[in-house]
């Protein structure tokens, strides 16, 4: 038997508040080789406590390479560079989505802006299962690894179908990180 999660009244309040929007547009996506593009990350992340499937991307192609560059390099003291990946360009459009665009946003939420770049932040995870509970497709945040917006898509509430894959594109690793030391 599943344990039912119990939500905290004053964050479901706070959020119904925000209401929700729709967003259409150009997102990205980095996926290792031999995963298909619409997996939902597995386990738990800053955004998805581990009973909440999500999809995660980002609104521009180096914040989602950045964020897939971090989770490579942690802990490595050299980089992985037999492991593959692709960047997808991906149109989406979403229903009902929780816009949590700057950090003042989350902080109003409760966030810790020192604690965000975390990877297991249990605030955002509360945030994002409260969302989905109360029936938002996905959040726009700001990005912990770049300048930009992600989007996280819950995938028990969100339709695949408003997916269309528009490019896919092999990463080089090296390429890439030369590139962005120089930024």
């Amino acid at each position: 038997m599943q344990e039912r999660r119990v939500h905290d009244d004053r964050l479901l309040d706070a959020l119904d508040a925000l209401k929700g929007q729709t967003f259409a547009g150009t997102v990205w996506r980095v996926v290792r080789e031999g995963r298909a593009v619409l997996d939902g990350s597995r386990g738990a992340g800053r955004w998805n406590p581990s009973d909440l499937s999500v999809l995660y991307a980002a609104k521009q192609a180096d914040g989602a390479t950045a964020e897939i560059y971090f989770h490579l390099s942690r802990g490595q003291s050299v980089f992985p560079s037999k492991i593959r990946h692709s960047l997808f360009e991906l149109k989406i459009t979403t229903e009902r989505t929780l816009i949590l665009a700057n950090m003042a946003d989350l902080v109003a939420l409760g966030v810790e802006q020192s604690k965000y770049p975390s990877i297991l932040y249990p605030r955002t995870q509360e945030i994002a299962a409260a969302a989905a509970f109360m029936g938002f497709d996905g959040i726009i945040s700001p990005s912990a690894r770049f300048d930009c917006e992600n989007i996280v898509l819950f995938l028990d509430s969100f339709n695949l179908k408003n997916i269309e894959t528009v490019s896919e594109t092999a990463i080089d690793w090296g390429d890439w990180r030369a590139k962005n030391r120089q930024q």
